[in-house]
């Protein structure tokens, strides 16, 4: 699983409209009537101290926004922060993390280096530079960084559990495992570093020790949908039919995204329980479901 952990240093949009922006930047008023003459043109004047500050308050509005998720609105108002606060690290490292949520990772690492360079010692910076690394399949990279951040800050489960993610890409699997377990530790609700030790041990053909983690798992979240699924591949493959078949039902029930391979890998599911996963969904039981749910209108929907 890649579950996602929030970093950003400031946690952040609404586009704002023209003649709100006006207002906020002391322009509204300023614009002259038409006349039959030409015009010479008005230069204002404004304090750069004033588009700071007001540079820092569509930064603390689109951080609003980002602890919603509302990630499409915030960025048009911590795109215009960096223009009015360029020198403020907080504006860059909130636009990168905006920009790797949406997915445009290399904008992302361009702003976050920005705001390195303006924060050099800022771990939330590093941290959110490791994700932005390895979603660019820079796995490394992203160790780096995020082993970076955890020297100033240690035992930030979110950065222990990416890091964890880092070195399973690279089969560095004893270190995987032993980043899951720290973050565990230090934070007990969280099902998805348990959830990817049992990933790390399938790949390693260690499946009872898997299928138990994955158990540990549903115990903290009864409504996993990924762990379930695990289970029920692990059952199906060593013949327990009606026991998956069950178990299948119920994790597709709640999330028909683990239905997608694309999806599986996406969230870590290596080649082994990949092709163990593809045998269980194309049984006729499982079929017949995964079109049955793809059938159903999406939520809200007649």
């Amino acid at each position: 699983m890649i579950w996602i952990s929030k970093f950003s240093p400031l946690t952040g949009l609404d586009r704002i409209p023209l003649l709100a922006l006006s207002v906020a930047l002391g322009l509204a008023g300023s614009v002259r009537p038409a006349a039959a003459q030409a015009l010479l043109p008005y230069t204002l004047k404004l304090e750069s101290e004033q588009l700071e500050q007001t540079g820092l308050g569509l930064i603390e509005e689109a951080a609003q926004l980002t602890r919603f998720q509302q990630y499409q609105l915030a960025l048009p108002r911590a795109e215009l922060a960096t223009q009015l606060a360029p020198d403020n690290y907080q504006t860059w490292a909130l636009l990168g993390s905006l920009y790797v949520q949406t997915e445009r990772v290399e904008e992302g690492i361009e702003a976050l280096q920005k705001a390195r360079a303006l924060e050099p010692d800022n771990p939330g910076i590093l941290f959110v530079l490791g994700e932005a690394y390895f979603r660019r399949g820079e796995y490394q990279k992203s160790v780096d960084e995020i082993e970076k951040g955890l020297q100033l800050q240690p035992d930030v489960p979110g950065a222990l559990f990416d890091l964890g993610n880092a070195y399973f890409r690279l089969e560095q699997f004893d270190e995987a495992i032993a980043r899951y377990e720290k973050a565990y530790e230090q934070e007990k609700s969280l099902w998805p570093a348990i959830n990817n030790i049992g990933l790390v041990e399938y790949e390693l053909g260690e499946t009872e020790s898997a299928v138990r983690r994955w158990r540990e798992a549903i115990a903290i979240d009864e409504a996993a949908a990924e762990p379930m699924l695990a289970i029920a591949v692990a059952l199906h493959r060593r013949g327990e039919a009606e026991k998956a078949l069950e178990l299948g039902q119920t994790a597709l029930q709640l999330d028909i995204r683990y239905a997608d391979v694309e999806f599986l890998r996406e969230n870590l599911w290596g080649d082994r329980l990949i092709r163990d996963t593809q045998a269980f969904l194309s049984t006729p039981q499982m079929r017949e479901t995964i079109t049955a749910l793809e059938d159903q209108p999406a939520p809200g929907m007649p």
